[in-house]
């Protein structure tokens, strides 16, 4: 069943800008009563906040601010919110960064231990902190988690960003089966897959094959949708499944070759960028 936002609260991580903006306007738009945004830019926060609820004077739009990456902010900003406003009917952990390198060029505080904590651990946290009071009085809730195709296929200069969407990917659908499972379908997850999109964070990635550069708008939409319905995972656009498909069913040379060759997969990191006012692709 379709969750009805009205009346709801709703929590974004990385809510100031891109594509954690564009989930609390559609919030807003659909009638939740109160969003409120995370992030640990405290200048773009502040202006967000006040843009959004101008644009919905009937709504409460609050911040917080917060580093996704340090467990005990996390769980203190929970905590906040569950004693403030109580559980929120919809999370959405869209917080992340992307770190395009080879592998042996990461420095492994910012890039190893900084990407691992911000893309897999800090929704991990947040969750676990919120999930008891979310579960509590029998309400439908979401819960939708921003992974990437990047959970899906490996791919060069991408090694650490793949490995925490693999982790979130992995968290995320088994958070899912045991909610299922244990009779607490009432909190649903959804692990949402894009490729590329034109934020700005993966600024000089080329898309591969038959995989178009998405807008920040048309990924948003589908997320959304994915996310309100209750579905499991949306893998988007159609190639991001047809690929997790062909590589379980040829051998790995084989694959390699075809993801190379074929798709182009294998290079399109090659000329990336990332983010110019955000150094190593923060979203």
């Amino acid at each position: 069943m379709r969750l009805d936002l009205t009346g709801t609260s709703v929590l974004v991580t990385g809510g100031a800008l891109g594509m954690g903006r564009l989930y609390a306007e559609r919030a807003l738009r659909e009638g939740a009563a109160h969003v409120d945004l995370w992030d640990r830019d405290a200048g773009r926060l502040a202006s967000t906040a006040a843009e959004l609820a101008a644009s919905a004077p009937g709504a409460h739009v609050s911040t917080t601010l917060v580093d996704m990456g340090d467990v005990s902010a996390v769980v203190a900003a929970a905590e906040t919110h569950l004693a403030e406003r109580g559980a929120p009917h919809v999370v959405i952990n869209n917080a992340g960064v992307v770190r395009g390198a080879l592998f042996w060029e990461h420095d492994v505080d910012r890039d190893v231990v900084g990407t691992m904590a911000i893309n897999a651990v800090g929704p991990m946290v947040l969750v676990r902190t919120l999930l008891p009071a979310m579960l509590a009085d029998g309400a439908d809730r979401r819960i939708l988690n921003v992974a990437s195709a990047a959970a899906t296929l490996a791919n060069p200069r991408m090694s650490v960003y793949a490995a925490s969407k693999w982790a979130l990917l992995g968290w995320s659908d088994s958070l899912r089966l045991e909610l299922e499972r244990t009779g607490n379908g009432h909190v649903r997850v959804t692990t949402f897959c894009p490729s590329y999109i034109s934020t700005g964070m993966f600024e000089g990635a080329k898309s591969p094959l038959l995989t178009p550069l998405m807008t920040p708008e048309v990924a948003v939409d589908r997320a959304w949708r994915a996310m309100l319905a209750g579905r499991a995972q949306r893998l988007t656009p159609w190639t991001v499944g047809l690929g997790k498909t062909v590589r379980g069913l040829l051998p790995l040379a084989a694959w390699d070759v075809v993801a190379d060759r074929v798709f182009k997969v294998y290079g399109s990191m090659d000329d990336f960028r990332g983010r110019a006012s955000a150094p190593a692709g923060r979203d």
